[in-house]
């Protein structure tokens, strides 16, 4: 057998021990054409979900706990189209454009966990974000591949 042959025996033999399953898979199910970025990645046993605003159908929601929620409940849609859920997650990252509503944030945030489950997070200001939101959350779910 010649080097080649073997090569590529050795790269079907991964494919089908894999599930012909990629190493990298992108989720875009909703997701606006011409937006710059995937709405969720899966690298290895980890999805990755793209930060999210306060949007819904008709655009940027009112109010701040509106838009914390609307933000969260994009996420948990996004996790439900990977087959995953809340349950999942290890990490978010929050931006918020005023920190002074950190409390008003945790009130929304912690009825998307159970309390023996709150994830790894981070929190910060900033001084603007997308579409004049006051608020964006992203988080890493671990998913580990069958």
């Amino acid at each position: 057998m010649t080097r080649a042959y073997l090569k590529k025996f050795a790269c079907l033999l991964a494919l089908f021990a894999a599930g012909g399953a990629s190493a990298i898979d992108y989720y875009n199910k909703g997701n606006e054409p011409g937006r710059p970025f995937s709405l969720a990645v899966r690298a290895g046993d980890y999805v990755f979900v793209s930060g999210q605003l306060g949007t819904g159908p008709a655009g940027l929601v009112k109010g701040f706990e509106a838009q914390s929620r609307q933000a969260m409940d994009n996420i948990a849609t996004i996790l439900k189209g990977v087959n995953l859920g809340m349950d999942d997650v290890v990490k978010c990252t929050i931006m918020m454009a005023d920190m002074a509503k950190w409390e008003d944030f945790n009130k929304v945030y912690v009825t998307y966990f159970k309390p023996q489950r709150l994830p790894a997070r981070s929190a910060m200001g900033v001084n603007g974000l997308a579409l004049g939101g006051e608020v964006e959350v992203e988080c890493m779910a671990y998913a580990p591949r069958r």
